[in-house]
C-alpha cells in the first residue's frame, strides 16, 4: 500500500461518524455549488483530512463531467470513497433531504400566502457570509490545485471565456480536457497517481449491472405514476421533463436553471416568470443543492392541477420532480466512481484531468463574481457589445445591509478565524434583526 493510501486509510472514519458529518454538510450548506464545494473541500479536506487533496480534486473534475448537480455528485463520490455504497447513499440524501424538506414547507406557504419576505430578509445575511466563504475557497482552491503556468492560464481563459463570451460550459471542459491531454503525451507512468495505479481493475459486468439496477430504480416509479395518471397528466409531465433535464443538462445547476426556466413558464405554464425568480431565491437562501428550485416548481404545479389547489398533489409533485433529478445522479455516480482513481493513474487522462481542474477553477472564479453582483446589488443588467457579455450592476441599488455584512463575514473568517456555523449564524441573525429595525 502506497504511503498516500495509508494515510487514507489511517483518516477513515467509521460509518456513524461519516454520516453525523453528511448531516451537518447537507444542513448547512448554502451558497448553491460554489458554497458547497468550498465547505466540501474545507471539512473533508482541511479538518477531517478523509480526502486528500489530489483525490477532491480529482473528483470535483469528474463531477463538472456529467450532467445535474456537481456538488451533491461530489457528495455522494465522497461518501461512496469512505464506505462504498451505503456511504454514497448516506452521503448524497443527507445532501438533499434537508434542505428539501426546507423547499416543502416553504412551497406550501408560498402557494397559501404568497412571497415570503421575512425569509427573504433572514437570508440576507446568510448570502452575505456565504459570499466570503466562497471567496475564502476560491483563493484555497486556487493556490493548490493550480500548479503551473499552464494551468493558471486555463483557469484564467475558462473564466473568460464564461463570464464574458457566454461560451457553453461542456466546451469549456472538452476543450480544457483536449488540451491536457495533449499536453500530457510526454508525461510518463510515474507522474501518474500512485494510488491509481494500485488500484484493483473493475469488472465491466459489475458496471453493467450497476447501470441496469440504477435506471430501474430511477424509471419504474415514475412509469408507474405515467400508468396510473395517464400521459397527460401533471405528474407524468413532471417526471418526463426533469428527467430528460437530468440527462441532457451539463455544466451544473446554472446550466439546469438556464435550460428549465424557460419551458416551465412559456411551454408548460406551471410557473410566471416572477414566481419562477422566487423560486430561485428560496432555493439560493436555503440550504442544499440550488437545483432545488425543480421542487419548488414540481409543488406548484401540481397544487395548482387540483380544483382550488391540492396540498397533497403538491406533495406529490414535489417528490416526482426530485426522483427525477436525483435519481440519475446516484446512477452516474456509482456507476463511473469506480473508474475515477484508474484514470488518475494514466499520465495522459490524469493530464487532461488537471486541465480540467483548472478550468473549474475559472468556473468557480465566474461563479462567485455572479453571487458577489447579486448579493450586493438588487439589480444587475447584462448588456452585449459585439461577442461580449457584460454584466452591469446599478450602482443606485446597492444593498448596504448585504455588503456590510458580507465585509463582517470575511472579518470573522480572515482575521478572527472564526467557523463557518458561528459566521452563519452571526451574519443570518444580524440580517433579520437589520431588516426588522428597518
Amino acid at each position: 500500500m502506497t504511503a498516500t493510501a495509508t494515510a487514507m486509510s489511517a483518516a477513515k472514519p467509521t460509518f456513524p461518524e461519516a454520516v453525523a458529518t453528511w448531516a451537518h454538510i447537507g444542513v448547512t450548506s448554502f451558497g448553491g455549488p460554489a458554497g458547497q464545494i468550498a465547505m466540501m473541500h474545507r471539512i473533508l479536506v482541511d479538518e477531517k483530512r478523509w480526502l486528500d487533496e489530489r483525490t477532491y480534486l480529482t473528483a470535483l473534475s469528474f463531477c463538472t463531467l456529467l450532467p445535474g448537480p456537481e456538488a451533491m455528485q461530489l457528495a455522494t463520490y465522497a461518501g461512496w470513497r469512505l464506505h462504498g455504497l451505503k456511504g454514497g447513499l448516506a452521503a448524497g440524501l443527507l445532501f438533499v433531504l434537508p434542505g428539501a424538506a426546507v423547499i416543502l414547507a416553504l412551497s406550501v406557504l408560498y402557494a397559501l400566502y404568497g412571497s415570503l419576505p421575512l425569509v427573504a430578509a433572514l437570508f440576507t445575511g446568510i448570502k452575505a457570509a456565504v459570499l466570503a466563504i466562497v471567496l475564502e475557497a476560491l483563493l484555497r482552491i486556487s493556490r493548490r490545485s493550480l500548479k503551473n503556468t499552464t494551468e493558471w492560464l486555463i483557469a484564467a481563459a475558462a473564466f473568460l471565456a464564461i463570464f464574458f463570451l457566454h461560451v457553453p460550459f461542456p466546451v469549456i471542459v472538452l476543450t480544457a480536457g483536449l488540451t491536457g491531454y495533449l499536453r500530457g503525451r510526454n508525461l510518463s507512468p510515474a507522474a501518474a497517481a500512485p494510488v491509481a495505479i494500485a488500484s484493483a481493475p473493475v469488472a465491466v459486468m459489475n458496471t453493467l449491472g450497476t447501470i441496469t439496477i440504477w435506471i430501474a430504480i430511477w424509471i419504474l416509479p415514475l412509469a408507474l405514476i405515467a400508468i396510473a395518471y395517464g400521459p397527460d397528466h401533471v405528474l407524468t409531465k413532471l417526471g418526463w421533463f426533469y428527467s430528460k433535464l437530468a440527462v441532457v443538462t451539463f455544466g451544473g445547476a446554472y446550466a439546469v436553471l438556464a435550460y428549465m426556466a424557460q419551458d416551465v413558464v412559456q411551454h408548460y405554464g406551471w410557473l410566471n416568470a416572477g414566481e419562477m425568480l422566487d423560486g430561485l431565491g428560496l432555493a439560493e437562501t436555503t440550504p442544499g443543492p440550488l437545483i432545488l428550485v425543480t421542487e419548488f416548481v414540481g409543488f406548484l404545479a401540481g397544487y395548482r392541477s387540483g380544483a382550488g389547489g391540492s396540498i397533497s398533489m403538491g406533495v406529490l409533485g414535489a417528490l416526482v420532480t426530485l426522483w427525477a433529478t436525483f435519481a440519475p445522479c446516484f446512477l452516474w455516480i456509482f456507476a463511473g466512481a469506480p473508474y475515477i482513481e484508474r484514470i488518475a493513474g494514466m499520465p495522459r487522462l490524469k493530464s487532461a484531468l488537471s486541465a480540467i481542474t483548472a478550468a473549474v477553477v475559472g468556473v468557480i472564479l465566474n461563479l462567485t463574481v455572479w453571487f458577489a453582483l447579486h448579493v450586493i446589488f438588487r439589480d444587475v443588467q447584462e448588456a452585449q457589445l459585439g461577442p461580449f457579455y457584460l454584466s452591469s450592476p446599478n450602482l443606485h441599488t446597492i444593498d448596504w445591509t448585504a455588503a456590510g455584512l458580507a465585509v463582517l463575514a470575511a472579518i470573522l473568517l480572515f482575521a478572527l478565524h472564526r467557523g463557518v456555523i458561528a459566521t452563519l449564524a452571526i451574519c443570518g441573525g444580524l440580517g433579520w434583526l437589520v431588516s426588522q429595525i428597518g
